[in-house]
Parts: C-alpha cells; sequence; structure tokens
C-alpha cells in the first residue's frame, strides 16, 4: 500500500506535513503556531498495487491548541 496526502486545508499545509509513503505515518515538516493556524484538514489517500488498484481515503483534523497561555 503507497499512502500520499491530498487535499490540505490550508493550502500551505503541505510545507507543515508530509507523510512516510509505505508506513502512512503522518510527522511533521515545521512548527506548529496557533498563531497562524489552529486547525488543519488533511486527506490521505491509500492505493494499492493490485491490478486493478484499489484506493481508499479518509480525512485527518489536527486541532492546535495554545497551552502557553
Amino acid at each position: 500500500i503507497s499512502y500520499s496526502l491530498q487535499k490540505l486545508f490550508p493550502p500551505d499545509g503541505r510545507d507543515v506535513f508530509g507523510i512516510d509513503r509505505k508506513s502512512g505515518e503522518i510527522h511533521l515538516r515545521g512548527d506548529l503556531d496557533f498563531e497562524d493556524t489552529c486547525l488543519y484538514r488533511l486527506q490521505v489517500d491509500a492505493a494499492d498495487q493490485g491490478n486493478p488498484p484499489l484506493s481508499g481515503h479518509c480525512k485527518v483534523v489536527l486541532e492546535v491548541l495554545d497551552v502557553n497561555d
């Protein structure tokens, strides 16, 4: 199975999040700042290598909390 990030909101979320194509593990590429963005929506797509290939997707919603105020 191969994983990928497709639709991200806000669109600059591609700079913040990455995904391991083999395991599907989502990781941060940069810092999160509550003052900049408090909510991210990611779509994770998964596809197998079958013939014909099958695919599916799920939505991941990430809420950033401001814990230092």
